[in-house]
This record gives C-alpha cells, sequence and structure tokens, in this order.
C-alpha cells in the first residue's frame, strides 16, 4: 500500500524537436503557450532546454523539448508516448480547427469517452490533441497571448502510451503509483490520478500486441513525469519503486523541481518530480522565458553557449487576436 504521497497528476512531459525557432514559433505563436525558461540540456549545452506552461509554469501545464537542429523525424512505437492531450473549455473545438487551419495544420476532430477533441501534428511531427474538458476554465490571460482567454489551453489533459501488454505496467500505475483504472474504450484503458479536478490527471495505454518499437527523433516523446509535492515524498517514492524492484536514478537536482527517473515495464521513460521550487527561483514572474538560464556548472562557459545557440525570442508573438 501506498501512503498519503500518491502521484497527483502529469508534472510535465518532455519531446524532442528538430528546431529550436520553429519549435517556438508553433507552441508560442499558435498554440498560445508561454515560455516560461529558456536553459540548456544537462547534458549537452549547446542544445536548448525550452519549457512552455500557464504564466505560472504551474505543474500540470508544462510541456518541455529538447530541440536538435536538424534532427531527422522519429517513429512512434511501442514503448513510447505516442500522443499528448491539452485540455480546452467546453465549446472551443471549433475556435482550434479553424486557427490551427489558418496556421497551415492539418486536423482531425473526434470524441473520446464521450470528449470532443481535436488531433493535429506540430511542426516536426508530434501527436497532439486538444480535448473539450468540464473542468478547464481559464483563471488569467497574458498579454503576449495570441488566444482568446474563452478557448486558452489550461495544461494537460492526457497523455497516450502504447504498449504491448497491460497486465505489469497496470499493477505498476495502480499498486505501486496509486492510480485507478477508470474507463476503457476497445484496447485503450484510462488510468486516473487524485484529485479527480487535478490538471492531467488521466493517462491513456492503449495495447498493441503486434506494435513495432519506436525510435526516438524530432516529433517524439523522450519522457513523462508526474507529479510529488515535497522533497521528502520523493524520497519515500525512491524507496518504495526500488523495494518493488524497479531501477531508479539517485535523486537528481534539475533547478526548477527535483526528480527520479526509471523506465516502467512497457518501456516508458518516466520521471517522478516534485512541484517546488517552481520557475520563479532564479527570474521574476514578469520575465520568466525572457533571459537564458544556465545550470550552475555551465555558467563559465556562457559566452561559448550563447554564441552557438540560435536566437529565439524575436519568434513570439507579442499581441492578442
Amino acid at each position: 500500500m501506498i501512503n498519503d504521497s500518491k502521484i497527483s497528476g502529469i508534472h510535465h512531459i518532455t519531446a524532442i524537436a528538430s528546431s529550436a525557432a520553429e519549435n517556438l514559433a508553433f507552441y508560442a505563436n499558435v498554440l498560445g503557450l508561454r515560455l516560461v525558461k529558456k536553459t540548456v540540456n544537462f547534458d549537452d549545452p549547446y542544445t536548448y532546454h525550452l519549457y512552455y506552461g500557464d504564466q505560472e509554469g504551474f505543474p500540470g501545464t508544462i510541456m518541455t523539448f529538447f530541440p536538435w537542429e536538424k534532427l531527422p523525424r522519429g517513429k512512434t512505437g511501442a514503448g513510447m508516448v505516442t500522443s499528448i492531450a491539452f485540455s480546452i473549455p467546453i465549446d472551443s473545438v471549433d475556435y482550434w480547427h479553424k486557427r490551427l487551419n489558418e496556421n497551415g495544420v492539418e486536423t482531425k476532430e473526434g470524441e473520446r469517452f464521450g470528449d470532443l477533441l481535436i488531433q493535429f501534428e506540430d511542426s516536426h511531427g508530434l501527436s497532439l490533441e486538444l480535448i473539450e474538458t468540464p473542468t478547464a476554465h481559464p483563471t488569467s490571460t497574458q498579454s503576449r497571448n495570441p488566444i482568446s482567454a474563452a478557448h486558452c489551453i489550461v495544461g494537460f489533459h492526457s497523455a497516450t502510451a502504447l504498449l504491448r501488454s497491460l497486465k505489469e505496467t497496470q499493477s505498476l500505475l495502480m499498486n505501486s503509483m496509486g492510480m485507478v483504472l477508470h474507463d476503457q474504450e476497445a484496447n485503450r484503458y484510462r488510468f486516473k490520478m487524485k484529485p479527480d479536478d487535478a490538471i492531467g490527471h488521466f493517462y491513456d495505454v492503449v495495447i498493441d500486441a503486434q506494435a513495432e518499437p519506436g525510435q526516438q527523433g524530432g516529433g517524439t516523446v523522450h519522457h513523462i513525469a508526474f507529479r510529488t509535492s515535497t522533497d521528502d515524498k520523493l524520497k519515500y517514492w525512491q524507496k518504495s519503486l526500488m523495494d518493488s524492484g524497479f531501477s531508479l536514478t539517485p535523486i537528481r537536482d534539475r533547478k526548477y523541481f527535483k526528480s527520479i527517473y526509471f523506465h516502467e515495464p512497457g518501456g516508458v521513460l518516466f520521471e517522478i518530480a516534485t512541484d517546488p521550487p517552481g520557475f520563479t527561483v532564479d527570474e521574476p514572474y514578469a520575465r520568466l522565458g525572457r533571459d537564458l538560464k544556465l545550470p550552475d556548472q555551465y555558467e563559465s562557459m556562457r559566452a561559448e553557449i550563447e554564441r552557438r545557440l540560435p536566437k529565439l525570442r524575436s519568434n513570439i508573438v507579442e499581441t492578442v487576436n
């Protein structure tokens, strides 16, 4: 049994892009997400790590990217998160269908578990969905946001993983991580995290025993992170999962959160990350995402890093439609 340290939703999802400038133009200008942190990859300081989210960069809204320039497109497959869904307010599908089409993005409308949705791909082939959600109520807007406040993305709805079998992953999700099996449509199983009104509290698993393995590259997901509230609870998860036979990393200090990583039985890379300290730890709210922030170990290399990274700020729309 687990204690009160239950997973409370998706913290962030990290994917791979093939151009930082194109990635920023799409997520900031087309989807209207705020660039809340511009930093670099901990293992590759000459590549950006870009974080997008709501105004505050609240956990549950954070989409992050490693944009390796000119990286070939990857292939989605078994053992990967294959699609990412954001919540939008009721009666927003028509707005987004029109907006995406006007920006040259092909869309497909559908329904899942009774909710209307719109499916499309970003500029590098990453599969995205916008799902009308009754609890999706925008609380604020920003002067740079190009999206009507009534239709803004408010955070994650869910993520979809493709696996060859369910049993061992279901055991992890339910018996170790405290999720419940919420619903099923054909070979899609929906797991739910508590509380019920949390942002990003669904995790879908699609089962296809014949699915080929995926290959990471542009337009694929690198990993998915789930939320925990404190450092102590992160330590609990590390011990609990190790006691259950999983191989975990040491606790990593990512400056804006601390986290641990492990592969679930189906092959998806999981991370568990703390909510604090958040993105205002090294720059004020008003300037989130405007300046390049470097991990301490790379500060002495700033001049060379800045010389080699693409210039990005001019790509962001500064007006409201």
